[in-house]
């Protein structure tokens, strides 16, 4: 029974070996001890205690991997994931620039019209009231 958990456990360790150093690491982990245990569910001292030759064959795939650039150091990875947010949210702060400057116009125009419309019925209702000695007609409001 003990041997078939603790073949479980390596089962989990290296599945979890797999995904930290080829397959994407999930959010909030690293490519660390601590993300490792925490990923197989597996307590770091039991990891350092029963399973030193994992954390050894982990570190030793994890530095060939760092030095063939097939994965890169966590602080560059962070760096690169954190300028293409910036470069996403500057793409997006632009689009937005533009939207907002295109509805300053259409407030421009609208404004403008809006104004335009209004001399023109005050001018229509000078015209109306000069007009009053002229056969010009009002109807009663319903």
């Amino acid at each position: 029974m003990a041997h078939e958990h603790q073949t479980e456990a390596e089962d989990r360790i290296r599945a979890a070996m797999q995904q930290l150093l080829v397959g994407p690491v999930p959010e909030g982990l690293k490519c660390d001890v601590k993300s490792l245990c925490a990923l197989a569910r597996v307590p770091r001292a039991t990891l350092y205690r029963t399973y030193p030759n994992l954390k050894a064959e982990f570190d030793s795939q994890r530095t060939a991997a760092q030095q063939a650039g097939r994965q890169p150091a966590p602080r560059l990875a962070q760096i690169e994931r954190l300028n293409t947010e910036v470069a996403t949210l500057r793409e997006r702060l632009s689009r937005k620039n533009a939207e907002l400057n295109a509805l300053k116009q259409f407030q421009t125009t609208a404004l403008s019209r809006l104004t335009a419309q209004r001399n023109e019925i005050s001018m229509l209702r000078q015209q109306l009231e000069s007009a009053s000695h002229a056969k010009v007609r009002t109807l009663p409001p319903r």
